[in-house]
């Protein structure tokens, strides 16, 4: 427990910059994407919808400007819940426009995704309390709490994308210490230690599997491996802002106080 703490002791003023940072990464890094393939991008979504030139430019500049410009208001902590509602419509139309509803390792990492935005949905609830003065504090704190709990739940949704099923010894550990892990940060037990955990260990995973540098730009697996990159990435972040903000009241960790 006190490795956490010295880590938040040190890292204080600066882990959550460092996770919202992280977190809208992936979105940073689509939205600069389809700026510069945006003839690509609208001619696979003309191809696959059949939606014409017109509706499929229509789809990518809602994505770039989206994107972007809610990246832009996150990290300068303007509107920021309209900007992480934006990014959840975001997530939503790309769910649809890619057909990644039927793909279940995706959709897993897009509620992952949408875990992360739920944390940053929170944290911007705390900072702007002072809007509900004459709101009660249990009134106030209530929806923040089973934001935390959404946002918890759907992160480690992107942990079981990475369990594998073979019988090497390597294998079985992994998954029976991950799936501990993420069962800690899903209750919210002990769950400072076991996000910083699963942190470093996602953060190890993701470059060495992911290491898209390693690949020519030219070739199509430099850009399935860097959209994974970054996605991972945004998982550490919503994960950084757990071990920098704490379970929220609905835990394991909030009811061993009462006990």
């Amino acid at each position: 427990l006190c490795l956490p703490m010295q880590f938040l002791r040190v890292t204080k003023q600066y882990l959550p910059h460092v996770a919202r940072l992280c977190l809208i990464s992936t979105f940073l890094e689509d939205g600069i994407r389809m700026w510069f393939q945006w003839s690509e991008q609208r001619d696979y979504i003309d191809s696959t919808w059949n939606c014409g030139y017109f509706l499929a430019s229509i789809f990518v500049f809602l994505n770039l400007f989206g994107q972007l410009s809610g990246c832009i208001l996150v990290l300068s902590r303007n509107f920021v819940q309209y900007a992480c509602f934006g990014l959840f419509g975001i997530i939503a139309l790309q769910t649809i426009a890619y057909s990644i509803l039927w793909d279940l390792k995706f959709l897993m990492r897009n509620l992952a995704l949408g875990g992360g935005l739920l944390l940053l949905l929170a944290e911007s609830r705390s900072e702007g309390k002072s809007m509900f003065a004459g709101v009660p504090t249990m009134r106030e704190s209530s929806p923040k709490q089973y934001m935390q709990l959404g946002g918890r739940v759907l992160l480690v949704l992107m942990f079981m994308t990475l369990l594998h099923f073979d019988v090497s010894f390597f294998s079985i550990l992994q998954n029976i210490v991950g799936t501990a892990l993420i069962i800690l940060v899903a209750i919210g037990f002990k769950t400072k230690l076991a996000a910083l955990t699963l942190v470093i260990w996602l953060f190890a995973i993701n470059i060495y599997f992911n290491a898209f540098w390693t690949i020519p730009a030219y070739k199509p697996m430099h850009d399935f491996l860097k959209y994974d990159f970054f996605q991972t990435m945004s998982v550490i972040g919503g994960l950084l802002l757990v071990v920098a903000l704490g379970p929220g009241g609905v835990s394991m960790d909030e009811k061993k106080k009462e006990w």
